[in-house]
C-alpha cells in the first residue's frame, strides 16, 4: 500500500469517527465506543476489499457484509453514506422518528445493509447462510462478518463456527473486534473467552491476529483470507482494538459503550480529531 493510499484511508476513517460522534450526540443515544473501535476495519473493508456498488446495491453477485455486533450501526452508516449508498447529511437523523437509520441495522429500511442485526450472536448465523447459499448457487461471492468480543460469549456463535467448518465455507471471512470491553465491564471478567485463537482453530477455522487499527496489517489479513481459496476453512481475523479509539477520554472506558456524548463533550472530541486531521494533512 502506498503512502497516499494509506493517508486516504486515515482521512476516511477520521471522517467516520466524526460522523459517529455527531450522529450519536444528535440522537442523544447510541453506541460510540464500539463504533469507534470498528472504524478502521470498516474503512478498509469498503474502500479496498468488498465488492459492492452503491449504484447497484442489490446486484445478486455482490459480496455481502453482516454487522453481527449491530450496535456499531453508527459506524456502518457513516461508511455506507460516504461510499454513496445514501446522503451523508442523513446521518444526523440517526434514531429519530421515521428515520431509515435505526439504532441497529435494518435490511428492510437501509440501503447497503444485507442483514438486520442487533440480537447478539445471530448475525454470524445469517452470514453462514449467505456463504453456503453462494456455494450452492455456484456464485463467486465472499461474505464478511464483524463480531464483538463480548458477543462471542453467545453459544450461537460457536454453533455457527461448527456449521462454517462442516460446510467448508472458505468464502466466509469473520473479523472479531477484540477491544476487551462490553456493556457490563471487561470481557475477561464478564465471560473470559481467551485464548480466542486456539478456540477458533479448534472449531476448524484459519486464524490471524492483527492490530485492528493498522491498515497494513488489515491488508495482510485480507490477503491471508484470499490465500485460503484453495482451502476448505473459514477465516477468522482477530483484531486487537481500542474501544473509543481516537477520542482520549473515551478510549478504554466501558462507560462509553452505550452512552452518547453530550454536546460539550462532542465538541471536545471533535477538536481532538481535528488536531489529528491537521497532522495528517500537513
Amino acid at each position: 500500500m502506498t503512502h497516499e493510499e494509506k493517508k486516504a484511508l486515515e482521512i476516511f476513517a477520521l471522517n467516520v469517527r466524526e460522523d459517529i460522534l455527531k450522529s450519536t450526540t444528535a440522537a442523544g443515544s447510541g453506541h460510540p465506543g464500539g463504533s469507534l473501535s470498528a472504524a478502521d476495519y470498516l474503512t478498509y473493508l469498503y474502500n479496498k476489499e468488498i465488492k459492492v456498488d452503491a449504484k447497484n446495491p442489490k446486484n445478486p453477485n455482490r459480496d455481502r457484509f453482516v454487522l453481527s455486533k449491530g450496535h456499531a450501526a453508527p459506524c456502518l452508516y457513516s461508511v455506507l453514506a460516504r461510499k454513496g449508498f445514501f446522503p451523508v447529511e442523513d446521518l444526523m437523523t440517526l434514531r429519530k422518528k421515521n428515520s431509515y437509520l435505526q439504532g441497529h441495522p435494518s435490511l428492510k429500511h437501509t440501503p447497503g445493509v444485507d442483514a438486520s442485526t442487533g440480537s447478539l450472536g445471530q448475525g454470524i448465523s445469517a452470514a453462514c447462510g449467505m456463504a453456503v447459499g453462494a456455494k450452492v448457487l455456484g456464485l463467486n461471492i465472499n461474505v464478511y462478518a464483524l463480531l464483538g468480543d463480548g458477543e462471542i460469549a453467545e453459544g450461537e456463535v460457536w454453533e455457527a463456527m461448527l456449521f462454517a467448518a462442516h460446510y467448508k465455507l472458505e468464502n466466509l471471512c469473520i473479523a472479531v473486534d477484540v477491544n476487551g470491553l462490553q456493556i457490563d465491564g471487561k470481557t475477561s471478567n464478564v465471560m473470559n473467552t481467551e485464548p480466542l485463537d486456539k478456540k477458533f482453530e479448534a472449531f476448524g477455522c484459519r486464524v490471524i491476529k492483527i492490530d485492528g487499527h493498522n491498515f497494513d496489517e488489515l491488508e495482510n489479513a485480507f490477503n491471508f483470507f484470499h490465500e485460503n481459496k484453495n482451502s476448505t476453512q473459514p477465516t477468522v481475523i482477530l483484531m486487537n482494538t481500542i474501544k473509543g479509539k481516537g477520542v482520549s477520554f473515551m478510549e478504554n472506558e466501558v462507560g462509553w459503550h452505550g452512552k452518547a456524548a453530550k454536546p460539550a463533550e462532542c465538541e471536545k472530541a471533535l477538536a481532538e480529531l481535528e488536531n489529528y486531521r491537521k497532522t495528517l494533512e500537513a
